[in-house]
């Protein structure tokens, strides 16, 4: 059973950094593509980072060159690191675990932690 836990979110001021870690249970990295999504008020989930098994990495367009994922096999942990944070990057950050090649959106999720950027 896979579990997966948000943390890191918080306020910060325009330009401001943060770090979001999900830790998770269950999930194996060489099988398991990771994603970080986010859902603001009024908007559609999306995805905001992935890494895949094999170590791909994916960004969005509004977020390239600003957010970092990565993953930890010790720890067995998904890291986002966000720099340079805009009030547009307010969200609840959610963490997804999915087999490899099963669709985008599909498997598991945490509950969110809440990101928000003061202008």
């Amino acid at each position: 059973q896979v579990e997966l836990v948000e943390s890191g979110g918080g306020l910060v001021q325009s330009g401001g950094s943060l770090r979001l870690s999900c830790a998770t249970s269950g999930v194996n990295f060489n099988f398991n593509d990771m994603g970080w999504y986010r859902q603001a008020p009024g908007n559609q989930r999306e995805l905001v980072a992935r890494i895949d098994a094999d170590g791909t990495t994916f960004y969005a367009d509004s977020v390239k060159g600003r957010f970092t994922i990565s993953r930890d096999f010790s720890k067995i942990t998904v890291d986002l690191q966000m720099n340079s944070l805009k009030p547009e990057d307010t969200a609840v950050y959610f963490c997804n675990s999915r087999k490899r090649w099963a669709p985008l959106g599909s498997g598991s999720w945490g509950q969110g932690t809440q990101v928000t950027v003061l202008s």
